[in-house]
Formats: C-alpha cells, structure tokens, sequence
C-alpha cells in the first residue's frame, strides 16, 4: 500500500484456542454502548466497545472519552502475546464487539493526539470473518479489502493514519459475533501531564 506500512499475520499463534478467547472475551468484558459526534450529531455507535490499560492511559475520540479499566488476566495474556510478535509494547487496548452483520465501523484514521505522530496499532480479530476497507485520504487509488478471519494480527505503522482511512461496513449476509481487540501505546492520557 502507497503510503503505508501495513502487516498481516494471518494464523497469529493465541495462547489459547480462538473460539475459547472470543467466548470468554464477550462474557467476561464490561462491554459499553456510547454515542459519538460525527459531523456535529450524536450516533449510538453501531457496536459495543471496552477500554482497557495501564492507569492513566485514557483516550478520546469522535467526542468520547474513556478511562481505561485494569487488565483481565486474558487480556493481559493477549497482550504479551502480541507484544512479542509484533517487537512492540503497548499500553492500552480498545475492544470492539461486532454482534452482528449489523455492527460495523465508520471510515476513520486513529490519529488522536495521544497516540502520536506516527501510531502503531496491532489489531487481533477473533470470530466471525469481517472485511477491514483501507481508503486513501488524498489519492484516487483503489479500495484495499482485507478479510480479518478468526486469528488474524493486522498491524498498522509508520504514516498509515495519516494517509489511510479504515472501517468496517455492516455485512449483507447473516454473520456470528466478532471481537476485535486494537492494541496501542497511548503518550498521555486526559489525566495525565503530558511530557
């Protein structure tokens, strides 16, 4: 991709089986319903979220703010692996529960302040086979379409949120529930002194 540094790690080695992690991701998360402001009104987002993170680690968007909640042991167990996968370390992880072909994702860039100039996202899907559509901000290029199955790692870096916007549309076709889990490093939170 033109301006981007995107990665795709297609059988991403869990430390537990995918169907055990989504089960216990969706019963044992304190899932949210929040509305956000796009274009000046307010939207009940079109699935459930969850923040997670160190103390301090909180983060805004699309007129949301969130205080992140201590990690779970499975969680945790998530994010050391993909930590070690990706070289990386993170501080916070945004879950999104998609409980049906229903639930989707706007087109945005995570681009927020907090996250830097040049933000690294390793996204984990597990459940149900969605399509993740990469859009270019400034160029005519095509759609890029990549299916996220169950086990899947994307990792986003470099200048991707500054020229790629993403999302995910709402399914014609009958789909099951799904779990994504975007790991990130957030510089400061609303509740800290930024350094």
């Amino acid at each position: 991709m033109r301006d981007a540094e995107v990665f795709l790690l297609r059988d991403f080695p869990l430390p537990l089986p995918a169907s055990e992690a989504l089960t216990r991701l969706i019963e044992e998360t304190t899932w949210r319903s929040e509305e956000v402001t796009v274009w000046g009104k307010r939207h009940v987002q079109p699935r459930l979220i969850a923040w997670y993170g160190d103390p301090g680690r909180s983060y805004s968007y699309s007129g949301i703010s969130v205080a992140p909640l201590p990690w779970t042991p499975l969680i945790e167990m998530l994010r050391q692996s993909v930590q070690n996968q990706c070289d990386e370390t993170f501080n916070s992880v945004l879950l999104n529960y998609y409980r049906n072909e229903r639930d989707s994702m706007g087109m945005h860039s995570d681009d927020e302040p907090e996250l830097g100039t040049r933000p690294i996202i390793a996204s984990l899907s597990l459940g149900e086979t969605r399509t993740f559509v990469f859009k270019h901000k400034t160029q005519d290029v095509p759609l890029v379409r990549v299916p996220l199955h169950s086990g899947t790692l994307l990792l986003m870096k470099g200048s991707t949120q500054r020229f790629w916007k993403h999302g995910i549309a709402k399914a014609s076709k009958t789909h099951g529930p799904r779990v994504n889990l975007t790991f990130r490093q957030v510089r400061h939170g609303l509740f800290d002194t930024p350094k």
